[in-house]
């Protein structure tokens, strides 16, 4: 694969990953009421999601999908319940400011899970895959090398895109001091992340 097809999936991919969605609604909203420390294991669970579909794009596994589309609907009916959750702590969160501090989540793998089931619950990535690839590449005759180059330019790209919304809502998180500041970012935390679940859910 050359490096000219290469920029050309790049340009695509930081188009459609920088467009307002789910998963940077759920990211943002991560950030203001965690912190950015926080968000690490969704961005990484993040990026796992969309190798996992880039990956069923490129062998040509939508029918394989299509076969475990039951396995997928669970994931994305237990990745929307996770995020109303979270929502719901959101919400209801104490407006504790001693430290400019806001609650940290109780663990990495719960951050991993949700950045995951946000991921895995929007199968329309790899339409995005695969209506783009074939242009670029044939899907018939891919070498691991093809794969792999694809593969670092879509974790650079979707890790540039996704850092810059960590830190603009990292610093916008840091400018909150007073309790009505908290309870604002919390409160629009939780309706933004229950955007983001009611978005996935009703996605076919």
């Amino acid at each position: 694969m050359d490096f000219s097809s290469l920029l050309v999936f790049a340009i695509a991919l930081a188009l459609a990953a920088g467009s307002p969605g789910p998963s940077l609604a759920a990211l943002v909203a991560q950030v203001l009421a965690r912190g950015w420390r926080a968000v690490m294991p969704f961005l990484v669970a993040m990026w796992l999601g969309e190798l996992v579909w880039l990956t069923m794009a490129i062998i040509g596994l939508a029918a394989v999908a299509e076969a475990f589309h039951s396995a997928f609907l669970v994931i994305k009916w237990i990745g929307v319940g996770y995020l109303a959750y979270l929502a719901f702590r959101m919400w209801t969160a104490p407006l504790d400011t001693a430290g400019a501090r806001k609650p940290e989540p109780r663990s990495g793998l719960k951050m991993f899970f949700s950045g995951l089931s946000v991921t895995l619950g929007n199968p329309k990535i790899m339409l995005f895959y695969l209506a783009l690839l074939p242009t670029l590449i044939d899907l018939g005759s891919v070498s691991f090398g093809d794969w792999a180059s694809i593969s670092v330019t879509l974790v650079l790209v979707l890790a540039a895109i996704d850092l810059g919304y960590v830190v603009m809502a990292a610093g916008a998180r840091n400018l909150m001091r007073s309790p009505r500041a908290v309870r604002i970012a919390n409160r629009a935390s939780a309706t933004v992340m229950g955007g983001a679940a009611v978005a996935i859910a009703v996605r076919q």
